[in-house]
């Protein structure tokens, strides 16, 4: 059913030969996936490889996991899915694409987080921020706890939809993330801009001003971009 799987790309490869037989009809909607034991086998790769091609396609909404039970087909509902083809958004250019897309997203969600933020979503804001800066100065990466942070603010918007958006986007977001910090690891000056910029944006939405939250989120993420651009 499957056709070889070249060495590079393995997860993208599996990702779209999956959505390929499912489209077909190979697996029905609302059939259980095959096991990862058993796709791995079929596929001759690791269950790593299988579960990070899994994880694209319910990202995708091409799949849902039922807990205990597996992975399932998902019900056809006549939208069709959002898609981003993974190995193009990887592109300087796309990377940068998409990083405009969410700072549209992000400034608007970072404004209403401001408005409607409860004590308890700020205390996460809080506590995703005080990960940041000790991932920084550790020198130890930070991306995940940097994407914590965002959807943190996305959560406290009150609309489930900005957080959603950007769940969606992480997959081809983190990327460029790594990218950037990768680059700029060993400069403290680097460390101490997102510090700066992200306590900027926490203490916007702590005072409850909307205008600030939007300018600071803005600011941040226009200079991620610029970030961006001087490693490409």
């Amino acid at each position: 059913m499957f056709d070889k799987i070249p060495t590079r790309t393995l997860s993208h490869t599996v990702a779209k030969q999956l959505q390929k037989e499912i489209e077909k009809g190979s697996f029905r909607t609302g059939s259980k996936l095959p096991s990862e034991a058993t796709l791995a086998r079929d596929f001759g790769v690791s269950r790593t490889v299988i579960r990070e091609a899994i994880s694209r396609l319910k990202n995708e909404g091409s799949v849902e996991a039922r807990q205990g039970i597996g992975v399932f087909v998902t019900k056809v509902t006549g939208i069709r899915s959002l898609k981003i083809d993974y190995l193009e958004a990887l592109e300087p250019e796309s990377v940068l694409q998409l990083l405009s897309l969410r700072r549209a997203i992000e400034t608007e969600a970072a404004s209403e987080a401001a408005l409607h933020r409860t004590e308890e979503q700020m205390t996460a804001i809080d506590a995703a921020l005080v990960k940041i800066d000790t991932t920084d100065t550790l020198g130890i990466g930070g991306v995940p706890e940097d994407i914590e942070f965002h959807h943190a603010i996305a959560h406290a918007s009150g609309n489930p939809y900005f957080l959603k958006t950007l769940i969606f986007l992480k997959q081809y977001l983190e990327a460029g993330m790594i990218m950037v910090r990768k680059k700029n690891a060993v400069r403290e000056e680097f460390s101490h801009q997102l510090q700066e910029e992200h306590a900027a944006i926490a203490l916007a939405i702590r005072a409850r001003d909307p205008k600030a939250a939007r300018a600071a989120t803005q600011t941040h993420l226009q200079n991620t971009a610029l970030r961006l651009s001087k490693t490409n």
